[in-house]
């Protein structure tokens, strides 16, 4: 069974997220604010985190920063339609994903299967353990780590996935929506936007100038590739 945070200052919309979860094997924890977010996930073994952004106490932003210190489980804000910059913020600090109010069941279903499935993979061992290299980043399989320079690096789940698809396949380009797809092995549903915050996020941990990077690159038209240093 996973555990299942809900964070939202609107009673109601706890109750109908809960209801739409209702037919899966989830428990159901339940919080009104950042604060209670946080003491929540502090006491117990949450597996993901639906986060309101705007919430009395400390909003969603401020909470899923905090949160980012003491988890990597995943994060979906929850985002109404006018907070574009509040979702890019988000990503920013650590979320993994965003769903917009109002809210379509089946997408909300289907946000936390993909993400609770790609969490569990990723806190599993692999079968067959691998390491990838481009540049000075390396990625580990066996250990799920990822190391520049021989110094570890922290990544949230879906920057690791990220990683991992393109240091798998060097000089391959892939798009935001291929990108999204493999890394949480489920149908973008129009959030392949939030890929390029977290390829940002990512340049900001493995380059040494994230405004011109060597490694993880743009492909102005087509997507994001990753290689390594060209022999001169």
């Amino acid at each position: 069974m996973y555990n299942v945070l809900i964070c939202d200052d609107e009673r109601d919309i706890v109750s109908a997220l809960k209801i739409y979860l209702s037919g899966e094997d989830y428990r159901i924890f339940e919080a009104y604010n950042g604060k209670e977010a946080l003491e929540i996930v502090k006491d117990s073994d949450i597996h993901l985190i639906l986060m309101d952004i705007m919430m009395p106490e400390l909003d969603g932003i401020a909470a899923t920063a905090r949160l980012r210190e003491i988890t990597n489980a995943p994060v979906l804000l929850l985002t109404a339609k006018g907070e574009s910059g509040d979702k890019v913020l988000g990503l920013n600090v650590g979320a993994d994903d965003y769903i917009t109010k109002p809210f379509d069941p089946a997408e909300v279903v289907a946000r936390v299967r993909s993400h609770l499935r790609r969490y569990t993979r990723l806190g599993a061992q692999a079968v067959r353990p691998s390491m990838w290299t481009a540049g000075p980043v390396t990625l580990e399989e066996e250990g799920q780590s990822v190391t520049v320079d021989g110094e570890p690096i922290t990544l949230t789940p879906m920057e690791y996935n990220i990683l991992k698809v393109l240091i798998r396949h060097p000089g391959r380009v892939y798009s935001s929506a291929q990108l999204y797809e493999q890394a949480c092995g489920d149908k973008a549903l129009g959030s392949e936007t939030s890929v390029s915050v977290h390829i940002r996020h990512l340049r900001q941990k493995i380059e040494i100038n994230p405004s011109e990077p060597r490694y993880l690159k743009v492909v102005w038209g087509m997507g994001y590739k990753m290689e390594g240093d060209k022999e001169k």
